[in-house]
């Protein structure tokens, strides 16, 4: 029986990539994207199936469910890519609209795709969910003077990862006794639009640990947080 798994953000940089390395390993990874024209010029390049996907969009959402539903009867692994980022330079000049932004995608979200998923994920023997998170969301690390990411700010995105963090740890209790793993990852400082190939790690290497925690067997964690170095404080 072949995999089939669904990624969330996949038109480019590390969901392009994540897709392609599950691929190769002969699962039907889905491309989920928003801008169809990307999405299926990815889908075709690398010779997988798309789904239109925006996750802002309830009804988008749904619809993307009950086509994999129709199209394959169940999903194996959901991997909640998506995710926007902008440099909102300290709290005290962080506005709400930015936030609220933010978090749109990279919380309500990952909320709406993952319960949308949810009911195909349970048909699977082995469901597995991987919510790709940062550093940054790791209140340890923020508070840590010591650590290169004591001098950044970034408020909305920051907590909007550490808000995906605790929803990685509230669905991993919800679904403690299932079949199903639940954990989050730091692919790393990744070169990608993002944040405009400033990164160190190419798309290749940040999408690793994020297959690997994809492809967990039945004695791998759930409720974890971690990247490739290693396990993260939360």
């Amino acid at each position: 029986m072949v995999a089939v798994a669904l990624v969330t953000g996949a038109n480019k940089g590390i969901g392009s990539e994540v897709a392609r390395q599950l691929g190769d390993r002969g699962i039907t990874a889905i491309i989920g994207a928003r801008d169809e024209e990307r999405g299926r010029a990815a889908a075709e390049r690398l010779g997988l199936p798309y789904v239109r996907l925006d996750v802002t969009d309830a009804a988008g959402v749904r619809a993307a469910a009950t086509w994999i539903e129709q199209e394959y009867g169940r999903l194996d692994i959901l991997v909640n890519n998506a995710g926007i980022i902008f440099d909102d330079g300290p709290p005290s000049r962080t506005t709400t609209a930015e936030a609220r932004k933010i978090f749109e995608t990279n919380v309500f979200g990952v909320i709406e795709v993952t319960n949308a998923m949810l009911p195909l994920l349970r048909r699977s023997p082995a469901g597995r969910i991987v919510n790709v998170s940062s550093e940054r969301g790791s209140i340890g690390r923020t508070l840590d003077q010591d650590h290169p990411l004591w001098p950044m700010l970034n408020l909305a995105y920051c907590s909007s990862k550490a808000a995906l963090n605790m929803i990685t740890a509230s669905y991993a209790k919800e679904l403690w006794d299932t079949p199903i793993k639940v954990n989050a990852v730091d692919p790393g400082w990744v070169k990608t639009d993002i944040n405009h190939n400033e990164g160190i790690k190419t798309p290749e290497e940040g999408a690793a640990p994020i297959v690997a925690m994809a492809l967990l067997d039945a004695d791998g964690p759930t409720a974890g947080f971690v990247q490739h170095e290693g396990t993260l404080p939360w």
